[in-house]
């Protein structure tokens, strides 16, 4: 059985427990990380010297990067559903995996730290207003590769969709203004009616 470190009110600690739910996959769940400390120990720091969650464990393998961990879980636990067994179409969902973490990531956090983790009194107004802009700017390439495509791997779910998704929802939730994007509205409505998605992801931001 695998395990899982990280704190479950991280966004990328939230992508593997969303992949290991749909997997239907058991694993022990260590919280780590935040209020919960452990990544500091020694013990944390040799599995990973970054000091960060999510790492999993599976037998003789230590895995850390959740894209990776999510890749991983994907190829060998659901083959030909998570993990497209053609490449062509592994590769799409492989570059919205690593568009969401060096391109939206980097942005986005400023808007959730700023709307969610900052008290009012002490959050920047204007940097969270031009953050929230350029997401905007950046959601929108996603809403039109969406008005063509069911999911951003092709037509079918995959792990291509697992780490925006996780994504979503704050931006979903957070009351900034969003201009309409239909492609990607219609993408998260159906994210939300899978139950793996609500029991991962859909939890109070904190």
């Amino acid at each position: 059985m695998p395990t899982l470190w990280g704190r479950a009110n991280s966004t990328n600690v939230k992508k593997v427990l969303w992949c290991l739910a749909e997997i239907g996959l058991p694993f022990e769940h260590v919280e780590a990380g935040g209020a919960h400390g452990v990544v500091d120990t020694p013990a944390f720091r040799a599995m990973n010297p970054n000091g960060l969650v999510p790492v999993l464990r599976d037998g003789d393998l230590v895995l850390w990067e959740s894209n990776a961990i999510v890749r991983y879980l994907a190829a060998v636990h659901s083959s030909g559903r998570l993990y497209p067994t053609d490449p062509a179409t592994r590769a799409r969902g492989d570059r919205w995996m690593d568009w969401c973490s060096t391109t939206l990531a980097p942005v986005f956090r400023t808007v959730f730290w700023g709307l969610v983790r900052t008290p009012p009194e002490k959050r920047d107004g204007a940097a969270i207003a031009a953050t929230t802009a350029e997401v905007s700017r950046l959601l929108a390439m996603v809403d039109a590769e969406l008005a063509g495509s069911r999911h951003l791997g092709g037509d079918d779910f995959s792990m291509g969709d697992i780490p925006l998704g996780a994504y979503a929802y704050a931006w979903f939730e957070m009351p900034v203004e969003r201009p309409p994007m239909p492609g990607l509205e219609r993408w998260y409505a159906a994210l939300r009616d899978r139950p793996a998605y609500r029991a991962a992801i859909v939890t109070p931001l904190t």
